[in-house]
């Protein structure tokens, strides 16, 4: 049997054809090389999706306008080799971005999100993570539920969107304004009877559960909250907790535009901000509240004291005011009225080995950022704005606060403080802004 003809036959007086490599072809190999690292942008056969090869491969990691040599169906072996190069040295960042994929996806379950698909919204947005924040941490959760929020704002059929176009509805905004200008001329005069400390430090003992809920209750109905809120309109007052640029609180604006990167001081916010801050996340569904309800209900609380709409909530900023005196770097909480909530407030805060550092040593030897330091040594108006704005939240949601879950918001909201600025110094150390912060004993 005679051989078999080459195909292709070699001839020294012709020059060697070059060989071509299907694109498609060199993707998926390089792909399937990342393992199981990517199954989130994968399909069953172990390729890339079409969404991440439309949102992720090409746009960002391949980028082809600016390597048109890796644009075309078919690749020079030079070309194929780069292609593989790119991808397999975006391993890290690709399994980091399926990673939050899958912590983005969790939070829209929890937040019964339902409109648009999961890939076309999230997949870039997972990348920037990675490349920003390395693979999902201890704090994930809420990181993700504040992306899915922020992505869910931005619809043109949320709440918010119904809010933004009430308020700019030249019909609406002139009733509007005047109601809010009426609710701030009718606002009622907080009593000037003083509450007294020893009843905010029993609440303070029994919300860690060393006393009975009944103080909390006590408080509620001796309107106490606001009370409180009366020293609030003198000069600097609300300004020295943080909650406003100005010597007093001033009727606010109504709004019509929001950022997360630049939201004011909650007592300077506008009707919307307030509103953009605390349902970003889309309203929950148990919520039967339209636009204007909503803006109305808004309006009306502003003018409150705290600019909280229920007692309830007012009295637990009395007593997050009076907690996170404990927070502070001088001693400032006299022994007849030190309590289990300050005691405990004070520990957690001080067996951070950055705070420690940050309040003991200079800034230039602390190894510490700047404005991570700055917070450090002010941190009592970063809790008590948190507190504020988790109160409004938990207003605008129905959920009342109950003297069994008192601790876990006190507490709650400096674990939320200090989880913020440990992703910031691991961030600053990950860009080797600072040196490495070891354990130190107390």
């Amino acid at each position: 049997m005679s051989a078999p003809a080459e195909l292709t036959p070699v001839s020294a007086d012709v020059d060697a054809v070059v060989a071509l490599y299907p694109r498609a072809q060199v993707i998926a190999q390089a792909w399937q090389e990342l393992g199981d690292g990517v199954a989130p942008f994968s399909n069953g056969s172990g390729r890339p999706l079409a969404r991440t090869m439309k949102l992720i491969l090409d746009p960002l990691v391949i980028r082809p306008v600016q390597n048109p040599g890796l644009a075309g169906g078919t690749l020079t072996a030079e070309a194929a080799d780069e292609l593989r190069d790119r991808i397999r040295a975006a391993r890290v960042e690709l399994a980091a971005a399926s990673a939050w994929f899958l912590e983005l996806k969790a939070a829209r379950r929890r937040l019964r999100i339902t409109e648009g698909n999961p890939q076309e919204k999230y997949f870039q947005r997972c990348y920037e993570l990675a490349r920003n924040a390395g693979a999902p941490s201890h704090d994930a959760d809420a990181v993700a539920r504040e992306v899915v929020s922020e992505i869910a704002q931005a619809s043109g059929d949320s709440l918010l969107a119904q809010v933004r176009q009430l308020l700019r509805d030249g019909d609406e905004t002139p009733r509007l304004v005047a109601e809010l200008a009426d609710a701030w001329a009718s606002r009622p005069t907080p009593g000037t009877h003083p509450v007294a400390r020893d009843a905010i430090a029993r609440a303070l003992d029994a919300c860690t559960g060393d006393g009975p809920d009944a103080d909390f209750a006590a408080l509620i109905e001796a309107d106490a909250g606001t009370a409180a809120a009366s020293a609030l309109d003198g000069d600097g007052a609300a300004r020295a907790l943080g909650l406003t640029r100005n010597p007093a609180p001033l009727l606010p604006s109504l709004g019509g535009t929001a950022s997360k990167r630049d939201l004011p001081l909650p007592f300077d916010r506008s009707i919307f901000e307030r509103l953009f801050a605390a349902l970003s996340g889309g309203a929950a569904p148990e919520l039967a509240v339209d636009a204007r309800g909503l803006v109305e209900e808004e309006i009306l609380r502003s003018a409150r004291a705290w600019e909280l709409g229920e007692e309830e909530s007012r009295v637990a900023m009395v007593l997050g005011v009076e907690a996170s005196r404990a927070l502070e770097a001088a001693e400032v909480v006299d022994a007849q009225h030190l309590t289990a909530a300050h005691r405990r407030l004070a520990a957690r805060w001080r067996r951070e080995a950055y705070v420690r550092r940050a309040l003991r040593l200079p800034i230039e030897f602390s190894g510490v950022p700047a404005s991570v330091v700055a917070d450090v040594r002010d941190v009592r108006r970063g809790y008590l704005r948190r507190l504020w704005v988790r109160l409004h939240g938990r207003e605008l949601r129905d959920q009342a606060i109950a003297a069994d879950d008192l601790w876990d918001l006190l507490d709650g909201v400096l674990r939320s403080v200090v989880m913020d600025q440990r992703q910031r110094l691991k961030v600053a150390m990950g860009r080797g802004a600072v040196g490495a912060i070891g354990s130190e004993a107390a």
